[in-house]
């Protein structure tokens, strides 16, 4: 099985040529460094705690409401877009490439960028003494939990309702912004009222930055159940996602192949 090489060649294809564009890299840089700086000192005052402890709370929510769902949803779907409009998609149905290894390209394409937000975001939040305190192990499985379901719900998106690059920011704009408010990405979910939290329990995005916020202060408060509610709903969306991103691409490649 050529998967894994086949897999490694196309994320690299997609990685360079993001870099030779690189605004939209320079982009994910800025926008999340901007987003943890705001979360940070605004929690700070709102909430009247200190600095460092609000910068413990808005990394974890930063990194995987803002930083991974824009680059690894919104980049998924940019780049299947971007490839269909330059007949690449065309291309592959032609090309001795397994399906599989496309699928799993992109997501090491933006497992990468995703790898690299964190280690950005981390690094910004240890000048205010922030470190990762719980599992690595399970760290590790969020924030790859997390980026596999955006990239599985980007294909479904992207190859749906997505026609034109245009589309995109409108997509990511109408699905991720009430998801990532309802989520804790801006502000604290004990801000919400208690019809909102109900709603939440529905939020992918609240179970994945609740899990990871969890595991990243290492907070007593915290019981086992309430994290393992979390991570079974986290790896129960993963599947869904997934598995509705792989049946999306499939159909996008027998409507490509009768254009």
């Amino acid at each position: 099985m050529n998967y894994g090489y086949e897999a490694i060649a196309i994320g690299r294809r997609i990685l360079l040529e993001l870099f030779r564009t690189y605004r939209t890299l320079l982009l994910w840089v800025i926008f999340p460094v901007s987003m943890l700086l705001l979360n940070g000192f605004v929690l700070a005052e709102g909430s009247k705690i200190s600095t460092a402890e609000s910068f413990k709370l808005a990394a974890p929510a930063t990194l995987i409401g803002s930083a991974l769902f824009f680059s690894c949803l919104g980049g998924t779907m940019s780049t299947i877009v971007s490839e269909r409009e330059s007949l690449t998609i065309k291309r592959l149905l032609i090309a001795p490439i397994h399906g599989v290894s496309y699928f799993l390209g992109i997501f090491f394409a933006y497992a990468v960028i995703g790898i690299g937000q964190t280690l950005l975001i981390y690094a910004i939040a240890s000048f205010w003494e922030v470190r990762f305190n719980g599992s690595i192990v399970l760290g590790l499985f969020v924030i790859f939990a997390s980026i596999a379901s955006y990239v599985g719900i980007g294909f479904v998106l992207a190859t749906k309702f997505a026609r034109r690059a245009e589309d995109v920011n409108s997509l990511v704009a109408a699905v991720g912004v009430p998801l990532l408010i309802l989520g804790g990405a801006f502000f604290p979910t004990t801000f919400l009222s208690k019809d909102l939290l109900l709603i939440t329990q529905f939020n992918p995005v609240y179970h994945m930055s609740e899990a990871f916020t969890a595991l990243s202060t290492n907070s007593k408060s915290w019981d086992n159940y309430d994290l393992l509610l979390h991570l079974r709903f986290l790896v129960g969306f993963l599947i869904v996602a997934i598995a509705s991103g792989w049946l999306s691409y499939k159909r996008m490649l027998r409507n490509e192949s009768h254009l």
